[in-house]
């Protein structure tokens, strides 16, 4: 239990360190004075802006098990300027303070849900659970997958499927990155939320170790809740496809996230249309 712990306060001091060395004084009001070795504010400049103490928040950056009160977090929050997302990550690492939630988060799809997928025949739609695994899509968003000959354990884990398949990254091309640090970051934000399952602390583990531009991305300790935006996809056989990408979470599944990519009127319906033709010849 008390490496479980550490681990957690670990976690919020290494968070609390990079959102202080993104915020420029200037960003915080403060008038930048004499040479600075590190970027961003200083611990006592944002103990300053909290109104604490710099011995408490110097406790907080070095990950000591202290009680923290919620109008501490809340000020700490003001201060370094965390948006929503970022503010419920601390919250979570700090206090345990999240939205009542299942012991065991869900991980099965209902006939409800896969049966309306089903019903949006040229979107791409696919359901994940907090794990980032796919478990459900309908055929559409075979478009996405790539045919492997020897699939392994991951290959339904998008986090993975984002680092490591050279085929999505294909798909991705110039906007892969952007991409990858949005689904990153998404991953970082569940991770909060379950910090006591070693499965989580493993797949950083593994993925740290076989690609440095995961690696990269985490030390940011960058985090955001579902989002919705354009996308552009390139596919080696049809082209350029364009789709608005929308995630939601159903009221009677609120662990699993449905993500549904609805295609623009640029032809983009009629090349979906050409690969599923060409999916049901094979």
């Amino acid at each position: 239990m008390a490496d479980v712990e550490f681990d957690r306060y670990s976690e919020l001091a290494h968070f609390l360190r990079s959102r202080r060395e993104r915020l420029t004084p200037e960003q915080a009001g403060i008038s930048g004075f004499g040479r600075r070795r590190t970027p961003g504010l200083r611990r006592t400049e944002v103990a300053m802006l909290a109104g604490v103490s710099l011995e408490w928040y110097t406790y907080l950056e070095q990950a000591r098990p202290i009680n923290v009160s919620i109008e501490v977090l809340e000020s700490v929050a003001r201060a370094l300027q965390l948006n929503s997302a970022e503010r419920k990550h601390m919250f979570l690492l700090a206090h345990r303070q999240s939205p009542p939630q299942q012991e065991k988060p869900q991980t099965r799809v209902s006939l409800e849900l896969q049966r309306l997928i089903d019903s949006m025949e040229y979107t791409p739609a696919s359901i994940m659970d907090t794990k980032m695994n796919i478990i459900a899509r309908n055929q559409a968003n075979f478009i996405f997958e790539e045919n492997k000959l020897t699939p392994d354990e991951h290959d339904d884990n998008f986090l993975w499927i984002t680092f490591t398949s050279d085929f999505f990254r294909t798909l991705k091309g110039e906007h892969w990155e952007q991409h990858a640090h949005m689904i990153m970051a998404q991953f970082r934000s569940n991770y909060a939320q379950y910090a006591d399952d070693p499965w989580w602390k493993k797949q950083v583990e593994q993925l740290s170790m076989i690609s440095s531009e995961f690696q990269r991305m985490w030390a940011k300790h960058d985090v955001v809740d579902a989002f919705n935006m354009m996308k552009e996809v390139y596919h080696p056989v049809v082209g350029v496809l364009n789709f608005d990408h929308l995630s939601v979470h159903p009221s009677q599944a609120p662990d699993l996230q449905i993500n549904m990519h609805v295609p623009h009127n640029d032809g983009t319906v009629d090349k979906i249309k050409q690969l599923l033709q060409i999916q049901n010849k094979c």
